[in-house]
């Protein structure tokens, strides 16, 4: 492994670390974690809760406040699915 590789591999454990530290504080400050995905209309995100479920929401604002509305409760399926492909493209499995 080159010098540069290793480096690489030592930064990409540092931000897997970073990602599940703030997930669970998150989760124990009964706050829910975004999970950002390029497969949702702009403005939309998921949020992951402690409890395990993972709701679509849109985020707006109106005026200097931001807003979100609920779009949909995934499906446990649909749930682990996402949860998965998070944590597999993050380096957290």
């Amino acid at each position: 492994m080159t010098d540069f590789e290793y480096e690489m591999a030592a930064q990409d454990k540092k931000f897997a670390a970073t990602i599940d530290r703030l997930r669970k504080r998150n989760f124990s400050n009964d706050l829910p974690f975004l999970i950002l995905s390029d497969k949702l209309p702009e403005g939309q995100g998921f949020y992951e809760f402690a409890d395990g479920h993972i709701e679509i929401q849109e985020v707006y604002t109106i005026g200097a406040e931001i807003e979100t509305k609920l779009v949909r409760r995934l499906t446990d399926k649909e749930a682990n699915q996402v949860r998965a492909n998070f944590m597999r493209d993050n380096g957290l499995l």
